[in-house]
């Protein structure tokens, strides 16, 4: 059966990241991208707010004042999710206790970093060349670093590096946390408090869900496929194929990928096996930054507007076994709620909280258009 019916009946799809399924509907819509028509968005934003928490010389909701920063700055969350010093719990184990089945707790410690991309509160990602995206790479390298276990052998083989230093200075955590997610919520459609370019990174001492399910995947296809990586075949397969591919360069793949769940997800992968951060090179570093630079511009061309998305990077945890380290494989998700226009969005609602996700747009025309975004940011010719 030729795979372009898919086009055009329903049928599920199988994510291998997560061992799981999603529903796809493409016959709902033929013209996904039709819709309300709407004049380009302008920033209105100043490239300084004296009231803003992020901007360099201001002061933070806690007092602290920032540095008068010229490019990357990160802090220690004034409003940390978790911490590192709290009340310790430890629940009782009793087989024969229904509490200790079925109401089960485990404390959490940790420690969140907020990461300002820019000292310009009016820009995004979006408005950054890979030169100035770079600094961020560099900033979250360092960040991962400084937290690596000792024991790890990620610890042993970070590269060093002849870009310029980011001027980030990370104090040791007083605890071995497992885990690392860094993430950024882009827009007030995603929750973002500041307009300010920022992101976030927090550590924690469990293994949050999403990453332990990938990584349970990831191990499995390496030993029943003698030791390759899931996503360096899927990248590979992607490439021949080029249905769902946004953009590549040397070391990255952007791609739409089979198992999308919001309309113009992407996924950046390095088409290398890398682990995490602290393999990459140079090349590897630029090549990175080119890809985070064409994902947002080319979101924000789209419906020519600021473009709202959550993304996170997955790699290998903090704390590992070999088995883990040598399965996991270096990626970021773009989740984007936008759907027709730059109001339209995507809920996951009804069926998809009571059975399982569901899309419309097919991952090959949003490829296709994301493809045709290229260029350009669109706010250069308003």
């Amino acid at each position: 059966m030729p795979e372009n019916i898919l086009d055009d009946i329903s049928h599920r799809r199988y994510n291998p990241l997560r061992g799981t399924w999603l529903l796809v509907s493409p016959h709902r819509t033929k013209r996904p991208w039709q819709g309300q028509q709407e004049s380009p968005s302008r920033v209105t934003l100043p490239d300084y707010d004296p009231a803003c928490y992020l901007c360099p010389g201001n002061k933070r909701a806690q007092g602290d004042s920032n540095p008068q920063y010229k490019s990357t700055f990160v802090f220690v969350n004034d409003y940390s999710a978790v911490k590192e010093e709290q009340a310790e719990y430890k629940q009782a184990e009793d087989s024969k206790d229904l509490s200790s089945l079925l109401l089960k707790a485990d404390s959490v410690t940790g420690k969140c970093y907020v990461l300002t991309f820019a000292p310009n509160h009016n820009l995004t990602l979006a408005d950054l060349d890979p030169s100035r995206i770079l600094p961020v790479v560099q900033a979250w390298t360092e960040i991962y670093t400084a937290h690596l276990s000792p024991t790890s052998s990620l610890a042993n083989v970070a590269q060093p590096t002849t870009l310029a230093p980011s001027g980030i200075s990370i104090t040791a955590p007083n605890a071995q946390y497992r885990w690392m997610q860094i993430f950024e919520n882009k827009g007030a459609a995603m929750g973002c408090s500041n307009p300010h370019p920022h992101g976030q990174v927090w550590t924690t001492t469990g293994l949050p869900d999403e990453p332990a399910q990938e990584l349970e995947q990831l191990k499995k296809y390496r030993h029943e496929h003698g030791g390759c990586s899931l996503l360096a075949d899927y990248a590979k397969l992607e490439m021949e194929k080029e249905e769902r591919v946004v953009f590549q360069n040397k070391t990255f793949l952007v791609v739409c990928p089979w198992w999308a769940t919001w309309p113009f997800e992407v996924m950046i992968i390095s088409k290398g096996h890398k682990r995490a951060l602290v393999d990459f090179g140079d090349d590897e570093k630029r090549g990175f930054a080119e890809a985070i630079a064409e994902v947002t511009r080319r979101y924000d061309n789209l419906f020519e507007t600021s473009f709202p998305y959550s993304s996170g990077i997955h790699q290998a945890p903090l704390e590992a076994t070999e088995e883990e380290i040598e399965a996991s494989h270096f990626h970021m998700h773009f989740y984007p709620p936008l759907l027709r226009s730059a109001t339209v969005r995507k809920f996951l609602v009804g069926y998809e909280l009571m059975a399982e996700p569901q899309r419309d747009i097919t991952p090959e025309q949003a490829a296709a258009r994301l493809r045709d975004c290229g260029g350009p940011l669109y706010r250069e010719a308003l």
